[in-house]
């Protein structure tokens, strides 16, 4: 192809929660992606990934979100979009408003919760999700590992106390 190559719709992941849908753009590098968030549909335009590929896609939202309160977030690996939902309620069925399979849309496994696992969602954005903000930093920045917690090993290592292990013992002679 020449540099007239012509766009190509980016890697699509999402996932979602009764007041909000996470939409995660895959496309590495991409600087100054032009972004329009509207209440029907999402549009993106940007070039990236290590081939400077150029991307392009108009994803028609199943149903109404609210554009003044959604957030978008540039990142070097990609692009992160929280959408506020118009109406609370029950999850949707599609992430698209036409019910089509498409090769470069999956399900972001990773911050998906079922619907019934109400519980815990209470906790996430203040009850009502209004407050991205907070919802972000309990996602750990939605950096996926992000968020500065270090397991803590010593408790997986015995102490001398319990005595030795098993493993301690002399190996019988083979015979």
């Amino acid at each position: 192809m020449s540099g007239d190559e012509l766009a190509i719709p980016p890697p699509v992941q999402w996932a979602q929660r009764t007041h909000v849908v996470f939409v995660t753009l895959c496309v590495e590098d991409c600087k100054n992606p032009d972004i329009q968030i509207e209440a029907d549909k999402i549009v993106f335009k940007g070039t990236g990934g290590t081939e400077k590929k150029k991307y392009e896609i108009t994803i028609p939202l199943f149903k109404e979100i609210d554009p003044e309160k959604s957030v978008k977030f540039i990142r070097d690996r990609n692009i992160e979009l929280i959408l506020k939902k118009k109406e609370e309620g029950p999850y949707w069925t599609y992430l698209l408003k036409d019910k089509k399979k498409y090769h470069w849309l999956k399900v972001d496994f990773n911050k998906w919760k079922d619907e019934d696992d109400s519980e815990d969602e209470l906790n996430v954005g203040g009850g009502g999700g209004e407050d991205l903000e907070e919802m972000m930093r309990q996602m750990g920045g939605l950096g996926g590992m992000g968020g500065g917690a270090k397991p803590d090993f010593n408790d997986l290592v015995p102490s001398d106390e319990e005595g030795p292990d098993s493993d301690d013992e002399e190996l019988p002679d083979l015979v």
